[in-house]
């Protein structure tokens, strides 16, 4: 039997079981997944556990069934190419004939003092669990500060107002305006949510230290009781440590097939592949897909295609609360408000319940 890996179960390895186990695996691979839970994370509302809006069992989905399918359930410490073998911190080694690699992001700190120390993070679900819990249990009128305006620093601090109304939240954005990468009046329409709903957005921020209450913006001194750091990620510690080239943030540059450079029989998805787009749970599917198509013709010995199609993204959603939002369907379609919400809330749905195998 021929054996694929598949570190982390994440959206990228997710859609790939999804798109192999059905009827494209063959009858001579057996599949292992690696990771830390028994269980896929749904990254992507992390922002609403860590509020306390949802319940831990919201943001999973069971991992799918199947007679060539098994699970090694540990902590990976490091990859070893040329034995092909996956080392672990309490468990024995596990060998592979194809590999492909989705642990994940985690946090950058971008060298700030006390950065790493004094923030919590929702970029794992431990993680996330730690900052529900040190959120939820703040003092009435606590000061909150969100280090980071992107997608999930805004929904972060926009679900958290309406969980803890008493709070007094920061949002400090290093640019002039608020999600530049949506079209002005999305950005527009954001920032005058956040300013109904008294959540103060700090604009041409600077973190230059974080303490244990509170942070510098600049010079400026401001208190917090907890700090939450979403102002960038960076590939696992099990990927850096990879011999292979990066990009300016550390991804792995990968050749059109989505493989190492050096080596056909291991692949990397998700946040830690270096692709013409931002990391994103969408991104990592379609990624997913390709892959699965070049594995395919791997097993059948055939010639891989000289392109890959382009990967495009559908669009981008995201929520204000539980009842507005905002984002783009395709790249010119601009949604707000409930409209928006519903949307997010149905594709959530989708993905949620017809994740299975």
């Amino acid at each position: 039997m021929q054996r694929l890996v598949i570190l982390g179960g994440g959206y990228g390895g997710m859609k790939i079981m999804q798109e192999l186990l059905p009827k494209d695996l063959p009858d001579d691979v057996e599949i292992y997944l690696v990771d830390r839970l028994p269980y896929h994370c749904l990254k992507t509302e992390y922002y609403a556990l860590a509020a306390g809006t949802e319940s831990d069992q919201e943001v999973r989905v069971p991992f799918p069934e199947h007679e060539q399918l098994h699970y090694y359930f540990g902590n990976v410490t490091s990859i070893d190419e040329e034995n092909q073998q996956i080392h672990f911190d309490n468990k024995e080694p596990l060998s592979f004939d194809k590999l492909v690699i989705g642990l994940g992001s985690v946090d950058k700190y971008h060298g700030v003092p006390g950065a790493e120390e004094h923030t919590y993070s929702i970029q794992s679900m431990e993680k996330t669990r730690r900052t529900c819990e040190a959120l939820n249990n703040l003092p009435p009128h606590s000061h909150v500060s969100i280090v980071g305006a992107g997608l999930s620093g805004v929904e972060l601090a926009s679900e958290l107002r309406e969980s803890r109304t008493d709070l007094t939240i920061h949002l400090f954005d290093r640019g002039d305006t608020i999600l530049p990468m949506f079209p002005k009046r999305l950005s527009n329409y954001v920032h005058n949510w956040f300013e109904k709903n008294d959540v103060d957005v700090v604009s041409n921020s600077n973190i230059t230290k974080v303490e244990a209450d509170g942070l510098y913006n600049h010079d400026q001194w401001f208190p917090s009781d907890a700090t939450i750091w979403t102002a960038g990620i960076q590939p696992n510690q099990i990927v850096q440590n990879l011999n292979a080239e990066e990009d300016d943030s550390g991804r792995i540059i990968l050749t059109k097939h989505h493989h190492l450079q050096h080596n056909e029989d291991i692949f990397v998805v998700g946040d830690c592949a270096s692709l013409p787009h931002a990391p994103s749970a969408q991104l990592a599917e379609s990624q997913g897909e390709q892959i699965v198509t070049i594995l395919k013709k791997q097993w059948n010995h055939e010639e891989l295609p000289d392109e890959m199609p382009k990967m495009k993204l559908k669009g981008v959603l995201g929520s204000l609360g539980k009842k507005h939002g905002f984002g783009m369907m395709g790249e010119k379609a601009a949604v707000t408000g409930r409209v928006a919400r519903l949307l997010k809330s149905g594709v959530l749905w989708m993905y949620k319940y017809h994740s299975g195998v």
